[in-house]
């Protein structure tokens, strides 16, 4: 395939802010660039983005992040840490016999840490899966886009992963009304630097063209209508 993930990109009103939360929370380093802040993603490890936009909204996501944890003293530790940076607990409705801990970054995107024994994120590293809302059919739609294979798919449950493992991108619960705006998007590079070639493969595989940004990215959506960016190809990370 003409296309590799880069990033997941989150806006934020402090782009800065999150960065160095998610930094020091998974040990990153930080890039910085006209259009944002990078943490990239190492050993199959998906990258994080923040750039200038609205921040989240509690419970209004789309997409948040998994954790993992090798034993309860680790989740604690990465849910201590996570407090000290600038995180804070948050309830979206967890029960209270759930043994995953919801928290908050500083641009209000929430996110969890798993707790230890989770057979699903075994060997996936400490940023075990991006979910996100969606149907089946954009959870293929991305196999196919990014060559990635399908881990899972039972009922309207999908989810891909690198051949070379790491993190996970899964999907479920699409309610079929995208929030507007997205505050969250997939970035792409073209694998072999045509941005044309990459945005012309992918359309033809369900995505749609919404148009060109001043940066030279162009927009598309996937077959949810969930935005998403191909970044020139003189782009790098």
């Amino acid at each position: 395939m003409r296309s590799r993930l880069l990033a997941v990109t989150f806006e934020a009103d402090d782009p800065a802010a999150p960065a160095r939360f998610w930094a020091g929370l998974l040990g990153r380093e930080v890039v910085e660039d006209d259009g944002g802040v990078l943490l990239p993603g190492r050993d199959a490890q998906l990258g994080l983005r923040f750039v200038p936009g609205r921040a989240g909204r509690l419970g209004a996501n789309r997409m948040h992040l998994h954790l993992t944890s090798a034993d309860l003293d680790d989740q604690r530790h990465t849910v201590d840490t996570a407090i000290g940076l600038g995180g804070r607990h948050v309830d979206v409705g967890q029960r209270p016999e759930e043994r995953h801990v919801v928290l908050g970054d500083p641009a209000g995107y929430e996110f969890c840490v798993i707790e230890p024994g989770d057979d699903y994120l075994a060997g996936c590293g400490p940023l075990g899966e991006l979910t996100c809302a969606g149907s089946r059919q954009v959870g293929r739609f991305w196999s196919e886009a990014l060559s990635w294979p399908l881990v899972w798919d039972q009922g309207e449950q999908t989810a891909i992963q690198s051949p070379r493992g790491g993190t996970k991108l899964a999907w479920d619960v699409w309610d079929g009304t995208p929030e507007e705006p997205d505050r969250q998007r997939f970035e792409l590079l073209p694998a072999d630097g045509d941005q044309r070639a990459a945005v012309d493969e992918l359309i033809s595989l369900g995505a749609a063209r919404l148009g060109v940004r001043d940066d030279g990215s162009v927009v598309l959506a996937d077959p949810d209508g969930t935005e998403f960016r191909v970044l020139s190809g003189d782009r790098s990370g």
